[in-house]
């Protein structure tokens, strides 16, 4: 196993799926199809990504002391996450995700972060030390601002690489900003972010300048099929994605992410890994479900 170290803090969900031909109109009642109940939260998908494909993974979350926190443990130690850094709440329950997918694999989402909202800057501060000795600490926005902005602050003073995915988007400050080593936004997050309506990769290199200007280092904007956008000091790098047959986007960010981190841990430069995650990413967009859907790393390795 790679001996450099992630650190993920983030959410932990249960998500609840039902599959319908359409999504509903506010107000209006349809009949679904397949129902699934799957483990989830940005941060556990990103977690279980990063360890599934390779990754030596060190999980902080907050979930309830309920059925659907044990499972959720259960789901980690098998994919051989570190969990000594989960707390159980004995107040708030586990977080909850109601998902609807349609026949085109879009999706629409409730979230109920439960346990999520209680992840606090003291907890944060009780890992600090493990924190430290992380080199990349990776993040999304399913927990209370404030605990993002102090771990990314610990991190980035300690040396440690920080990468925010910025979901669900929120406007963020500068002073977190500067402790970002990389922001990875998807086109919608991107254009919340910034502003500016991102439609093709002309329209996403105006707001990769624009997230620089606001005080990131590097950006890699997602472009779904039409691939990822890299901008850095040495410019614009576009990366094609590979061609699939979607029926389920749920998770692929957040797999995108996870695959990410785990190939900047490796050594390769970053068209390279952005490549190795856009590949995961695809694959898992063609199986149902968040966690369920990630890839092994000899699937991936297989198809580049």
């Amino acid at each position: 196993m790679n001996t450099k170290k992630i650190f993920v803090i983030g959410s932990s969900n249960t998500d609840m799926v039902v599959r319908t031909n359409r999504i509903p109109r506010p107000g209006e009642t349809i009949v679904g199809g397949t129902f699934m109940m799957n483990p989830g939260g940005k941060g556990a998908n990103q977690a279980v990504a990063a360890a599934r494909l390779g990754g030596n993974v060190t999980f902080v979350a907050r979930i309830g002391n309920d059925m659907f926190g044990d499972r959720s443990m259960f789901n980690y130690r098998e994919v051989d996450v570190d969990t000594r850094y989960i707390f159980r709440d004995e107040v708030h329950p586990s977080g909850v995700a109601l998902i609807c997918v349609d026949d085109h694999a879009e999706n629409s989402i409730v979230v109920s972060p439960g346990a999520n909202a209680a992840l606090t800057v003291q907890d944060i501060e009780s890992v600090k030390k493990e924190l430290e000795s992380a080199v990349y600490l990776l993040m999304q926005l399913e927990i209370p601002m404030e605990t993002v902005e102090h771990a990314a602050s610990l991190a980035s003073k300690a040396g440690v690489k920080v990468i925010l995915n910025p979901a669900p988007a929120t406007q963020l400050s500068k002073e977190l900003l500067k402790n970002v080593y990389l922001i990875t936004p998807n086109r919608t997050e991107a254009e919340l972010l910034t502003g500016i309506t991102v439609n093709d990769t002309d329209d996403a290199k105006l707001a990769a300048d624009k997230l620089l200007n606001m005080g990131a280092r590097q950006v890699i904007i997602t472009l779904g099929s039409s691939g990822a956008l890299i901008r850095n000091d040495k410019g614009y790098t576009c990366q094609e994605a590979r061609k699939v047959e979607a029926v389920d986007t749920t998770a692929a960010g957040d797999v995108f992410n996870g695959a990410l981190c785990v190939a900047l841990t490796e050594g390769m430069e970053i068209r390279e890994a952005v490549r190795f995650a856009s590949v995961a990413a695809s694959v898992s967009v063609t199986r149902m479900g968040a966690q369920s859907s990630i890839p092994a790393r000899e699937e991936v390795n297989t198809l580049l």
